[in-house]
């Protein structure tokens, strides 16, 4: 016997779909999968900005890591002295040698660590930053010289890998960053793109 009620089934009213309940979770899941590459993106995108940031405050105020702080930017210390001065591999020494201390590389490589650093973290200008990042990185590469295994004075470099070291990473991780762009993510990116100079000049999302 067959309950009517308002003229419906209560059968029909009651009806289960396994197809809609198949296709209800694969929405979810698709929605989960989603959520968790952007969220894993943000992640790297903030962590490896704060590799950047870090650098330019270590080196801007000396705070014991890699810069003492009699050696900081802020009393005098020039943040590529150090590190250019002593490039002792690859086909680039000379001109490495020729950059350290200089004053306009100073504030050039420290305007590219503050600024590459904070754009990641707040999640604006992504492409940009990220371009900035792997020039930047690929000339420390060319620095250090993975592929050396010895430095122009015959002593063993200590090299690991001949190709891929931290500043390779760093720019996998950035271009990572540029292609998936999750500034919407734990950052600024969402309000960014709706600046009328980004709506109109797309690679500053």
């Amino acid at each position: 016997m067959t309950t009517q009620h308002g003229g419906a089934h209560l059968s029909d009213r009651f009806h289960f779909s396994p197809r809609a309940a198949r296709t209800s979770v694969a929405a979810e899941d698709a929605t989960s999968a989603v959520d968790a590459r952007e969220v894993s993106i943000a992640a790297l995108r903030i962590g490896t900005g704060f590799v950047f940031l870090w650098a330019f405050l270590d080196k801007t105020f000396g705070l014991h890591y890699s810069t003492a702080s009699k050696s900081a930017w802020i009393h005098g210390g020039s943040p590529t002295k150090g590190f250019l001065g002593h490039v002792a591999v690859g086909p680039f020494q000379s001109a490495f040698h020729s950059m350290a201390g200089n004053g306009f590389v100073d504030w050039a490589f420290m305007l590219a660590l503050l600024g590459i650093g904070s754009a990641l973290i707040a999640g604006v200008g992504l492409r940009i930053a990220a371009v900035c990042g792997v020039v930047l990185v690929a000339m420390m590469w060319l620095a250090v010289y993975p592929p050396a295994q010895h430095t122009a004075t015959g002593a063993a470099t200590s090299s690991a890998n001949p190709l891929v070291d931290d500043h390779v990473l760093e720019a996998l991780a950035l271009a990572a960053v540029a292609v998936f762009g999750t500034g919407s993510r734990l950052g600024l990116g969402a309000a960014w793109a709706k600046l009328p100079i980004v709506r109109n000049h797309r690679s500053l999302v």
